[in-house]
């Protein structure tokens, strides 16, 4: 393979991790509904306050206190819900955009992950059931929408 194309292939493949604003489910402006996305990583989410804001990825996150802020800020990636902030089980079954409730969640390879819950349907448990195999369709499906 010349050096040209190989330098191509990695031109494309950079441009697909490239993320826009509109790969993220906002919600009043912010993701995860304005939750503070470093809280979950304690086991304790928390609604963020307007006190406490950063931007990344050209959309804005919300933080409970400016300690978890700081946090954010030392590494943004670690902390930002994976496929946008979009339910993650929707993600895995079928490449869906679903919204999500911000209180119902997981930590998951050190990565946070959102899901939908209203009512009787619980994204979340159905998550569990095939978690590994969902995880993996769910990053590919990922990858397809972006």
């Amino acid at each position: 393979m010349s050096v040209l194309v190989s330098k191509a292939i990695i031109g494309l493949l950079f441009l697909q991790n490239i993320t826009s604003k509109s790969d993220y489910l906002i919600s009043d402006g912010f993701v995860a509904e304005g939750y503070d996305v470093v809280s979950y990583f304690n086991h304790n989410p928390k609604p963020g306050n307007n006190q406490f804001v950063a931007e990344y990825e050209h959309v804005k996150f919300k933080f409970s206190s400016a300690e978890n802020l700081r946090i954010f800020k030392t590494n943004p990636k670690k902390y930002t819900p994976k496929y946008g902030g979009w339910c993650a089980y929707a993600m895995g079954l079928n490449g869906s955009k679903v919204t999500i409730d911000p209180k119902s969640y997981r930590i998951y390879n050190n990565e946070l992950f959102l899901f939908y819950k209203k009512n009787r349907n619980d994204t979340l448990q159905d998550w569990l059931k095939n978690e590994k195999e969902l995880y993996q369709k769910a990053e590919i499906n990922w990858l397809k929408k972006k």
